[in-house]
């Protein structure tokens, strides 16, 4: 999916003190995106790309409609984006990852890496990575 398509959402959950445009500062560059539908409905996004040492990708603006949590659609994303890093040759896949969402990531074998540490305008964050012998 075209990055532009799920700035939208990603402002409106993650970012709703800053502009659409002060947020694509913070894009990855080659940055991959995947959405969800329930329909026509946008209702979950994710970001990917190659950042850190050789064959690392960041997973990055993971969104979730409020209405549409706890359906599975975050999961499909993250997956789908697990999946594209590793037909890539990716070997580690990492985000910064809001505390209330450590869960999707455990369930999709990422551990923490880093103590919690405050994102000012945002709130806590863990850093978490996973090894990619493909998605779980």
């Amino acid at each position: 999916m075209p990055v532009e398509r799920t700035r939208a959402l990603r402002q409106s959950v993650l970012r709703p003190h800053m502009t659409i445009d002060e947020m694509v500062e913070s894009e990855p560059p080659e940055a991959f995106g995947v959405g969800a539908f329930e329909g026509d409905e946008l209702i979950a996004v994710g970001l990917i790309g190659r950042e850190g040492e050789p064959g690392d990708w960041r997973v990055r603006g993971m969104a979730t409609a409020p209405e549409a949590r706890g359906r599975g659609a975050g999961s499909a994303v993250l997956q789908a984006l697990l999946r594209h890093a590793v037909q890539r040759g990716g070997r580690r896949a990492w985000a910064s990852v809001r505390t209330p969402a450590r869960s999707l990531y455990e369930r999709a074998g990422f551990a923490p890496i880093s103590d919690v540490f405050e994102v000012p305008h945002i709130g806590p964050h863990v850093i978490m990575r996973r090894e990619l012998d493909g998605p779980r």
